[in-house]
């Protein structure tokens, strides 16, 4: 299947009352997409980190009750699972897709990797593009605009990250569910392997970190 981009279809799906219809949803509308996103772009990620890199698709297993608000994928050099590494994430919440770095409570690192980004603060600010987001929490669309955040908050957010045990930390972008990129698979394909290129210092910063 070749990615041809999201319709305002695959946003509706997150109105799909119940557990069992909404991940009916996903699983038919979004999940066939995030793999031919996972096929087009793992090779090129895989060439970038220097590491074999494996799709993995967000099942919602534990879910009994609550249906999801979002939905994604993630693509780690571990092929047997992604929370506790750092990995890239693509998914959808109800009106936006995100592009992230993600680096998610479940790490065992966490320490040594926020050490590692405080010990090259300047490093770090210089790699994050002014138009990027921050987000400190994977389950909730709250996001911090990169261009606002002065030096202090940033150290703060590390800190944070390094000190609470359920700090997180996401790096990339926010789109809209209107933005045009979305509806355009070769497009947003390119626009994902970009966000992961300009990430890709700060992964192997932290992969660095994790070993």
């Amino acid at each position: 299947m070749i990615f041809e981009g999201f319709k305002q279809a695959d946003f509706d799906v997150f109105t799909i009352p119940g557990l069992e219809g909404r991940m009916e949803g996903i699983q038919q509308r979004i999940q066939p997409k995030f793999k031919a996103i996972g096929d087009a772009v793992c090779d090129d990620t895989a060439m970038l980190a220097g590491d074999e890199m494996f799709l993995h698709i967000a099942k919602h297993a534990r879910r009994t009750v609550n249906a999801p608000v979002d939905t994604w994928m993630a693509v780690c050099h571990n092929k047997r699972g992604y929370k506790q590494y750092p990995h890239f994430q693509v998914g959808l919440f109800d009106d936006r897709v995100f592009v992230w770095l993600a680096l998610i409570y479940e790490l065992p690192s966490k320490q040594t990797i926020a050490k590692a980004y405080l010990d090259h603060f300047d490093e770090v600010r210089a790699m994050i593009p002014s138009n990027y987001m921050l987000s400190f929490d994977h389950m909730k669309k709250d996001a911090s605009a990169f261009s606002e955040l002065s030096d202090t908050e940033l150290q703060k957010a590390l800190e944070r990250f390094r000190d609470v045990k359920k700090a997180e930390l996401l790096i990339g972008q926010n789109l809209p569910s209107s933005a045009s990129v979305l509806a355009d698979g070769p497009q947003f394909i390119e626009l994902v392997k970009d966000t992961i290129h300009t990430l890709m210092p700060l992964y192997q910063m932290a992969r660095n970190a994790s070993m």
